[in-house]
């Protein structure tokens, strides 16, 4: 029976995958195909011919990317159901489950997210970010199913990880945000954006989106941090050890700190903000990939 929802597993990440490069296809199409050069009887001035943007032309196509989106996070969310149920435990006991975890958490952060503020302009990067991440996990990471060691063998596992992956989407979702703002502020500094850029928002609301993801989540990512001590401690009867995956929790800790702190008092915002956001996500893709794989200490659960 294991191996039956192992197999399941697979099967359901591998249709998401396929239906997420469908969803990257069809942004991809949305924005080539909206690029419109109007006759020159369109233009009074008999200039030269200038690009423009119809996104009405391609509605249909942002529909059917924007569904992909939805399908292939059911079929994600499938996978890692199954997944769990064939290792009898919530699936985060490796590198392997955690990043398909991790890739769920990041589609349904911006998912959730496309319900408020109009986000679609950004799945063309989240569809490639998803397929980058579970691509690396199948082939590098994968790992048959198998029992939890026993230091995971905790309640703490599921009350600590979720809230750990969860603040992460979130947070990357947050990063993708920020970069979007320093290269439009880039291009709007050499003169006017490109034609397939006017359709993304303001420089002033990419500013406030990315700070007010951030200060969603950050409670929660203390509150992860917090929880990971007490499971420290009954553990391995220490609270803290700097250890390097704590070390590094807690330097993404302050490097958010910092960029709040930087926001509410002493007015951070646009390039500076942004900047310094990538860089406390940075802090935590490098405790996520290079801490996991190449780290050492009681944190060594990638299973690599």
């Amino acid at each position: 029976m294991q191996i039956t929802w192992a197999y399941i597993s697979n099967y359901f990440i591998y249709s998401a995958m396929g239906v997420f490069a469908l969803s990257f296809f069809a942004h991809a199409f949305e924005t080539a195909w909206a690029v419109r050069t109007p006759d020159k009887s369109e233009n009074t001035e008999g200039s030269l011919k200038t690009k423009t943007l119809d996104y009405t032309r391609t509605e249909r196509a942002a529909r059917i990317a924007t569904a992909m989106m939805i399908l292939g996070f059911l079929l994600l969310l499938g996978g890692v159901i199954a997944r769990g149920i064939s290792a009898e435990h919530v699936p985060w006991g490796n590198m392997y489950e955690f990043s398909i975890t991790g890739a769920l958490a990041f589609t349904g952060a911006y998912l959730a997210a496309l319900r408020k503020y109009d986000l679609r302009w950004l799945g063309l990067f989240i569809s490639i970010s998803v397929l980058l991440t579970l691509g690396t996990a199948i082939t590098l990471l994968y790992r048959d199913s198998a029992p939890l060691v026993p230091a995971l063998k905790s309640t703490w596992l599921v009350i600590h990880v979720i809230a750990a992956i969860v603040s992460g989407g979130v947070f990357l979702l947050s990063n993708v945000i920020a970069g979007a703002f320093l290269y439009l502020e880039a291009m709007e500094s050499r003169g006017e954006r490109k034609a397939w850029a006017k359709r993304l928002p303001d420089l002033d609301t990419l500013d406030q989106l990315s700070y007010r993801l951030v200060a969603f989540v950050f409670p929660l990512w203390t509150f992860a941090v917090i929880a990971g001590a007490i499971w420290a401690e009954s553990a391995w009867g220490r609270y803290w050890g700097w250890d390097p995956k704590e070390t590094w929790a807690f330097i993404t800790w302050v490097a958010y700190a910092a960029y709040l702190h930087a926001r509410v008092t002493i007015g951070w915002r646009g390039k500076r903000a942004a900047w310094l956001c990538l860089f406390a996500g940075s802090t935590f893709l490098f405790n996520y990939v290079y801490v996991n794989v190449w780290g050492t200490g009681k944190h060594t659960y990638s299973g690599l």
